[in-house]
């Protein structure tokens, strides 16, 4: 597996990756509901990703040329995505992002990362050390409650 910075071409990839995500492994949080499912999905087109690409920190993990997941950060610490293909679930990828994402946090300057996490995704955050903050806030496209976990970073000379 490789992890690289997401190029514009990468963007249609990157795009069905997230909304298979969604889709076939989220399912805790959408429970099959169409209309919900369908206002998580509303801005996960290639245009955005395209946009995203080109804005921010985005990277993907790949394996013989296949993007198996993708995953941004802000340059302030705020990770806005982290998903995978269903293929690729259990297998180190999502994790390797992570560490991916954390160690740019850390040669930013920053001291902590900060995220939105769905249900499906929680424990796996957790056992990454990130805890559950007492922010809230409803979503955009959902309106349902964010859960907002933070992680402070240890230093890189540690």
């Amino acid at each position: 597996m490789h992890i690289r910075r997401a190029n514009t071409e990468d963007a249609a990839t990157a795009c069905a990756v997230l909304r298979r995500s969604i889709t076939e492994l989220c399912y805790a949080d959408h429970s099959g509901d169409e209309v919900f499912l369908g206002n998580w999905l509303s801005n996960k087109t290639v245009e955005n990703i395209a946009r995203r690409i080109g804005q921010s920190y985005v990277i993907v993990a790949e394996d013989a040329g296949t993007v198996l997941g993708v995953a941004t950060m802000s340059d302030s610490g705020k990770i806005t995505l982290n998903y995978i293909s269903p293929e690729a679930r259990f297998c180190g990828v999502s994790k390797a992002l992570m560490h991916r994402l954390e160690a740019r946090a850390r040669a930013l300057g920053l001291s902590e990362c900060v995220l939105e996490t769905t249900q499906t995704a929680l424990s796996f955050y957790q056992g990454l050390g990130y805890v559950r903050s007492e922010e809230s806030y409803p979503l955009p496209l959902t309106g349902t409650p964010a859960t907002v976990l933070r992680k402070t970073l240890a230093s890189s000379h540690t």
